[in-house]
């Protein structure tokens, strides 16, 4: 896996996808998956309907220098596929910390892409991360073997509010060592 630097955030490439920086031309995209209830509804912020507009804030605020969440888009255009499948994230916590997010958009479904980018991830490092934390929702279990498959531990459930479904929703909770 390769690693290149691109406003300040690397990107890094597998043999399928690259996991780059969202740009601009995203947003086409972000509004047609994101906009997907199947997605949105398995994510905490996504809200559904998708307001107009919000695809163009959430690249916006991803670009900013002073942005809190560092969000890549999962790029599969160097073998022929959307310059979009899927986001994934890293917030900083405390103490060496950060929790990672991602979603796949269905047409990308059960292809392996979601633990590709969770791996190169983990391998990348990019943050400097001791420990990564994941949580998904119960009614979510594809999203669970991801996790357990890339070599996150349980650790518990809680729950989180779902934007999409204006419900707090129990969760599964995950932690992975690094280093």
């Amino acid at each position: 896996m390769g690693l290149g630097i691109v406003q300040d955030q690397p990107v890094v490439a597998t043999e399928r996808f690259d996991l780059r920086p969202l740009r601009r031309s995203d947003i086409g995209l972000l509004d047609l998956y994101a906009g997907d209830e199947r997605v949105a509804r398995m994510t905490r912020s996504i809200p559904h309907p998708l307001p107009p507009g919000a695809s163009e804030a959430f690249v916006a605020r991803s670009l900013r220098a002073d942005r809190v969440d560092s969000v890549w888009a999962m790029d599969a255009t160097k073998i022929g596929g959307d310059e979009l499948l899927g986001t994934i994230a890293l917030t900083p916590m405390d103490h060496g910390q950060a929790e990672i997010g991602y979603w796949v958009a269905p047409p990308a479904w059960n292809t392996g892409l979601a633990s590709e980018a969770v791996m190169a991830m983990i391998e990348a490092n990019p943050l400097g991360s001791c420990t990564l934390f994941a949580s998904v929702f119960q009614d979510n279990p594809a999203s669970a073997r991801v996790l357990v498959h890339c070599g996150f531990d349980y650790i518990g459930d809680a729950e989180a509010f779902s934007v999409s479904r204006q419900a707090t929703v129990p969760t599964w909770t995950y932690l992975r060592k690094l280093g």
